[in-house]
């Protein structure tokens, strides 16, 4: 069974993580949507929001799951019989950056970073961007899944 993790901060989840997750549900047997719990990082959402809100736009996907990690992505994937890490990149910038993530991660643990190009109507959507804009009272509606935009506009 090919299991893959695709791992981040998702504060808050947008169209484009969701563009990611059903692309690599589609393309692996199991995925898991993976929140970083870092306790270091200033977050808008707790880790329950954000595992809430993951899990509400995973279900749509019978072979998703959501779940945390704290540490090393590594490590998580070892625990879980992932074998592959999922990235998606916006632009160069990011695949400068998660290249050399992906080669750290496949040197110290022989797991292998597979990396989905974000569809276009999603490569300028960021998860600090939208909250950004939302702060200042811009629309972020079509950034976003519906149950999302409604937390953020009720955190907001």
């Amino acid at each position: 069974m090919s299991r893959a993790v695709f791992p981040g901060t998702f504060d808050p989840p947008t169209n484009g993580h969701l563009d990611i997750i059903g692309r690599a549900a589609a393309a692996f047997d199991e995925v898991i949507v993976a929140a970083g719990v870092n306790q270091s990082k200033k977050r808008l959402f707790s880790d329950e929001e954000r595992v809430a809100m993951l899990t509400e736009i995973a279900e749509p996907f019978g072979n998703v799951r959501v779940g945390t990690f704290d540490g090393l992505l590594v490590d998580y994937c070892r625990a879980e019989d992932a074998g592959v890490i999922v990235k998606g990149l916006r632009s160069g910038g990011d695949y400068d950056y998660e290249l050399q993530m992906a080669q750290m991660n496949r040197r110290m643990s022989g797991v292998d970073t597979v990396f989905l190009p974000t569809a276009p109507e999603n490569a300028y959507i960021s998860s600090s961007l939208v909250k950004e804009i939302a702060r200042l009272g811009g629309p972020v509606g079509d950034f976003l899944p519906p149950g999302v935009h409604a937390r953020l506009r009720d955190r907001l």
